[in-house]
């Protein structure tokens, strides 16, 4: 019930009032090109043209107005600027930028602090679109894998599994006893970003730990007197536990890593314009 209600939230910011701001956005961009098209003016309308400063204006303002999106989320009010009305206009007045900037430049492109600005733009509005994919995608994938464990819960089985083999692996000879030492030692949260991102842990001491027993018990132990096929058990249990939550950790990965571009990105993008605004009067 949660996945489908979290699910639902996450749709109904793009489906607000039946599409009214993806309706809107697409107006503005419409009425944008076909403005560009009806000047009869060569060369074409370009940034320093009274057509390029009124999309520059326009999309200036624009930008000061999405960033303030981060603001209202602190907010949760209803009616015609709920959150999720601001968070659907954010979302396709966002995208109307494209049109809107590429207009303005006129197809102008340079190594220059108007190009750069441009191209944060364009990352920002690219890191945007990852983040509505990964939003509308993963919550529910991430429900599904928890099944009904919060994270510190899937650490303290983890804990309880590593209990477990601890004291199994009290009658094993000294090698044994390190090979299970190694995966107790294990950090189930390290590994690193890129492990973190892809799910690949190809340095993981308990799979290791597992391949070396299980090479001494066979493909069938069970939790009986042997106390090296009841390490093989818990160790097949823990490698299932670890997956579980190195999956949620993907996931929850997945869910937040655009905002450490997305944001730093708008930052700099703000930096961006005010350069290139003032080198424009500058130069006017």
């Amino acid at each position: 019930m949660q996945a489908n209600g979290r699910s639902a939230l996450h749709e109904g910011f793009l489906r607000h009032k039946r599409f009214r701001w993806l309706r809107i956005s697409l107006s503005i961009s419409a009425i944008a090109i076909l403005v560009y098209l009806l000047i009869d003016h060569t060369p074409r309308p370009f940034g320093a043209s009274w057509y390029g400063y009124t999309l520059g204006t326009i999309g200036v303002l624009l930008i000061l107005w999405l960033t303030l999106l981060g603001l209202r989320k602190r907010a949760m009010t209803p009616g015609r600027w709920s959150l999720k009305a601001w968070t659907s206009a954010h979302v396709y007045l966002g995208l109307s930028l494209i049109v809107i900037a590429t207009l303005h430049t006129g197809f102008q492109f340079g190594w220059n602090v108007h190009t750069y600005a441009y191209a944060l733009m364009m990352l920002v509005i690219v890191s945007g679109i990852y983040g509505i994919t990964v939003y509308v995608a993963v919550p529910a994938a991430l429900s599904n894998n928890r099944e009904e464990m919060t994270q510190t819960q899937m650490v303290d089985a983890l804990r309880a599994l590593d209990r477990q083999l601890h004291d199994a692996a009290q009658p094993l000879n000294q090698y044994q006893a390190d090979l299970v030492q190694a995966s107790l030692a294990q950090d189930p949260f390290g590994g690193g970003l890129i492990a973190r991102l892809s799910g690949r842990y190809p340095r993981c001491a308990t799979q290791r730990t597992f391949d070396t027993i299980r090479e001494r018990t066979g493909p069938k132990p069970d939790l009986g007197d042997d106390p090296l096929e009841r390490i093989d058990a818990l160790l097949e249990r823990k490698i299932a536990m670890l997956a579980q939550l190195r999956r949620h950790l993907r996931l929850r990965a997945l869910l937040e890593i655009w905002l450490y571009v997305h944001v730093p990105a708008t930052f700099a993008l703000i930096a961006a314009l005010t350069a290139h605004i003032i080198s424009v009067f500058f130069y006017w």
